[in-house]
């Protein structure tokens, strides 16, 4: 395509991808995409029915911004403030971590295990609420729950509090700044604890992609040389927080698996469930279960 050809939409998007794959990124076109949405103010569908348009100069400025900052491994949640979680758009901020899809598993499995219940809305205790993306999915799809959504970050429960309300749901969920459970009170006192805690061991945070691992909260990845120090600190104040029957739900790197189940095992007063697999068919998400007294 010669020089002097326009720059429609199209044409920014081609280039674009191929320049970020060039730089690394493994989803090159949906990057571009979404900055590109994003600069014209668009949903990102919009664009699929102007290839041919040319932006004016104003927004393609900031999208060349935002494809530089993209190429120096800047997150394109960080960049564009949001993302797509469950179905809902979740406010982000490089003071949290960038929601997974790893994360939906635990989501789904809380949900299904707490409609299954005949008994009155459950207790549920979010651990490292981060975004708070499950404290809020919470909430949102189980009425009438009580949710504490917990997180040592006082920053991250600013992101938090912003997503509870954004989604209608601030009267049901109550934000505490703590570590772990540790400021709650002893007795057993909640349904479900669920927990995307820290669980990089320091030998693999270095293997993280670059993005992660210069960009998102290292606190909220490593967990120290095992990657299980934060759980092995979880799990027993979840078995004394949990009421009898309640479940521990934590999502987990497959590389920890083993250990984490065993950690689980040691603890007496919970059951160990079924590991639920990812959509990679690999372990994500350690279900147990505290013994009915």
């Amino acid at each position: 395509m010669p020089d002097s050809a326009p720059w429609t939409i199209g044409r920014l998007l081609q280039w674009t991808a191929d320049y970020l794959q060039s730089r690394g990124s493994d989803s090159a076109r949906l990057d571009a995409e979404v900055l590109l949405a994003h600069a014209l103010g668009r949903p990102r569908i919009a664009l699929y029915t102007a290839f041919d348009e040319a932006p004016p100069e104003e927004p393609r400025g900031a999208f060349r911004d935002l494809v530089r900052r993209r190429a120096e491994g800047v997150p394109v949640a960080y960049l564009v403030g949001y993302r797509e979680f469950y179905s809902l758009r979740f406010h982000v901020t490089p003071d949290v971590l960038v929601p997974r899809p790893e994360t939906e598993h635990l989501v789904v499995a809380l949900l299904d295990l707490a409609r299954a219940r005949t008994d009155p809305p459950p207790a549920i205790a979010d651990v490292g609420t981060g975004s708070g993306i499950i404290a809020v999915c919470a909430a949102k799809y189980l009425p009438g729950a009580r949710v504490v959504a917990i997180d040592l970050s006082r920053a991250a429960l600013a992101v938090a509090r912003a997503n509870a309300a954004a989604h209608g749901v601030s009267d049901g969920v109550e934000l505490v700044e703590g570590d772990l459970l540790e400021g709650l009170a002893p007795e057993p006192q909640f349904d479900f604890i669920a927990s995307n805690p820290p669980y990089v061991a320091a030998a693999e945070f270095d293997r993280l992609a670059r993005d992660v691992r210069e960009h998102e909260p290292r606190d909220a990845l490593l967990a120290g040389q095992r990657g299980t120090e934060v759980i092995e600190r979880l799990v027993p104040q979840a078995a004394e927080r949990l009421k009898a029957g309640g479940h521990l739900l934590l999502e987990i790197s497959p590389m920890i698996h083993d250990a984490v189940r065993e950690i689980v095992r040691a603890e007496q007063r919970l059951r160990l469930g079924d590991t639920i697999k990812d959509l990679a068919r690999l372990p994500r998400v350690v279900h147990a279960r505290k013994a009915d007294e």
